[in-house]
């Protein structure tokens, strides 16, 4: 198969894969998705910019899909995919960055531009005036935690399986 071919359809497993564990989770769990304070457990799935640049559209796409179906407009369709493009991007970046023998540096991108463009995002529709950087800080730090605590566990077990799976990780590492 043509490696090109090989990319495109990885990043649209990817992105389907994102917006299937996204919209399952609003079913059975609603709001922890899309809230201030959230655990969206497809965010766990950044961990595969540490494997393969096709993550990147692919999580990328897969957020703007999501996102439609939350419902919370245009601007959550523009801020929620550039945060998730840049975090995935600097995850690439820095994959081979390693502390402890894990890519902590890395973990750190969804919760550093989740937390600052999604805090901002959420300032702007719930503050007014000077009110806005209180509401900037407290939402910023909620949302990276979040960013945090899913990267911290199910994106550390999904790094240590794609590790340990040299079939998958031969594949990834190819496209």
């Amino acid at each position: 198969m043509n490696r090109n071919v090989k990319k495109i359809v990885t990043a649209g497993l990817i992105a389907a894969m994102y917006v299937v564990l996204t919209l399952l989770q609003n079913a059975l769990l609603p709001g922890t998705t899309s809230a201030a304070v959230q655990y969206r457990a497809s965010e766990a799935l950044c961990v595969l910019a540490l494997f393969t640049p096709s993550a990147i559209p692919g999580l990328t796409v897969g957020c703007i899909v999501s996102n439609i179906f939350a419902g919370l407009g245009l601007i959550d369709l523009i801020v929620g995919p550039i945060a998730t493009l840049l975090a995935v991007l600097f995850m690439y970046l820095l994959r081979r960055k390693k502390a402890l023998g894990l890519p902590l540096l890395s973990l750190l991108c969804p919760a550093l531009f989740n937390g600052l463009l999604i805090g901002a995002e959420i300032g702007l529709f719930f503050s007014e005036g000077a009110a806005f950087f209180s509401v900037f800080w407290i939402n910023a730090g909620l949302v990276a935690l979040g960013e945090l605590a899913v990267l911290l566990t199910l994106g550390l077990a999904l790094f240590f399986a794609v590790e340990k799976n040299q079939g998958l990780k031969s594949y990834l590492t190819q496209v």
